[in-house]
């Protein structure tokens, strides 16, 4: 059915209009196309975003940081369970295929971060990168977004943690790394499974596995920490294999790990649904079931404090076995804080203060 099939390095089946848009589109069919006729091609569109501000902020209370930076909006990877899909129906576009598709960079994030940190008042804390997005995401080989971002941390002496489930991060271990070694960064890499042919349905243009593995080694070599994170944990389809993932990121010097259990709010529900049904229908009826005792009988449960990990039997035993694993293998031995005191606004031509402060 149209709008409703495998589009070839996409992972939603459809394109339904988001929730904001009163008139609702969706494609169906009408009998006049041939069953045989290819999808058609969805083409990336890269559009910029003329932001005000680049550092953003939440109060979340179980989240471990309360200020980001997302240098792009969508995300090409087309993971299909994405908790940001939903975020691109403020847009006025559909967090199905239009996510993966039309993708919104920060071309003047680099400038707006340096001014933000520049600012007399300013105060440093621990910024994360891709708490939304991947900020390694394909386009990020052209763009380099994200490395400018990072030389600005450089420069500023400023904490910084980063997730992504791409090797491409390996391509900044130059500046990681120099951050590494004044204790200013962490590296979390997400691993969700390492089936590679669940992870080419699942996440149709993320890294392979072991490809993502190879980054927490290169990262880890270069003297990085580095964290794994099982997520998300999808009950009858990914959690068979949490202390093999555990296993080989820890072989591959993971320090640290972390988990978290599938959440659909909003959109994703029935995006993933439609997934399950199409690209896994012998397993879509128990996994939904699985997901719904994780919690509490719903899709979905948005409280803090359960909607990262869900609650019940099942969620506890994947808790205690996440637990386990991470004590056998000495994962979470220690909890590194990143330095904060090392902040400095760098001078910039024409300042002379800095002539003073050897005296």
């Amino acid at each position: 059915m149209p709008g409703k099939t495998e589009i070839k390095g996409r992972g939603a089946r459809s394109n339904a209009t988001g929730r904001y848009i009163a008139d609702k589109r969706e494609a169906f069919d009408d009998g006049w196309d041939e069953a045989e006729d290819t999808p058609p091609r969805l083409d990336t569109v890269l559009m910029p975003e003329r932001a005000r501000k680049i550092i953003t902020t939440n109060d979340s209370p179980d989240i471990g940081f309360d200020r980001s930076i997302n240098p792009y909006k969508g995300c090409e990877h087309g993971c299909i369970y994405c908790y940001a899909r939903p975020n691109h129906a403020y847009l006025g576009l559909s967090p199905g295929q239009d996510f993966e598709t039309k993708i919104f960079f920060k071309p003047d994030a680099a400038r707006l971060l340096e001014v933000e940190l520049s600012r007399p008042k300013y105060r440093p804390k621990l910024i994360h990168i891709g708490g939304d997005t991947d900020p390694y995401q394909p386009a990020e080989r052209r763009l380099e977004i994200t490395r400018d971002i990072l030389q600005v941390m450089d420069r500023f002496s400023h904490p910084v943690s980063i997730i992504t489930k791409s090797n491409l991060i390996t391509r900044d271990i130059d500046i990681l790394a120099r951050l590494a070694e004044r204790n200013l960064t962490a590296a979390c890499i997400s691993i969700t499974t390492l089936d590679r042919s669940l992870a080419r349905d699942m996440e149709p243009r993320a890294a392979t596995p072991m490809r993502r593995l190879d980054a927490i080694r290169r990262l880890s070599d270069a003297g990085i920490p580095v964290m794994v994170g099982f997520a998300p944990v999808i009950p009858g389809l990914n959690d068979h294999e949490m202390e093999a993932v555990l296993e080989a990121a820890a072989d591959a010097g993971a320090e640290r790990a972390m988990f978290v259990t599938l959440r659909l709010p909003l959109e994703i529900k029935a995006l993933f649904r439609e997934w399950l049904t199409d690209a896994r229908p012998d397993r879509a009826t128990r996994v939904i079931s699985l997901i719904r005792q994780a919690r509490g009988g719903r899709d979905y449960d948005p409280e803090w404090g359960s909607r990262m990990r869900g609650s019940g039997p099942l969620a506890d035993l994947l808790s205690q076995r996440f637990a386990k694993t991470c004590a056998r293998l000495k994962l979470n031995v220690t909890r590194g804080q990143l330095d904060t005191a090392a902040f400095r606004v760098p001078l910039r031509s024409g300042d002379q203060l800095g002539l003073f402060d050897a005296a």
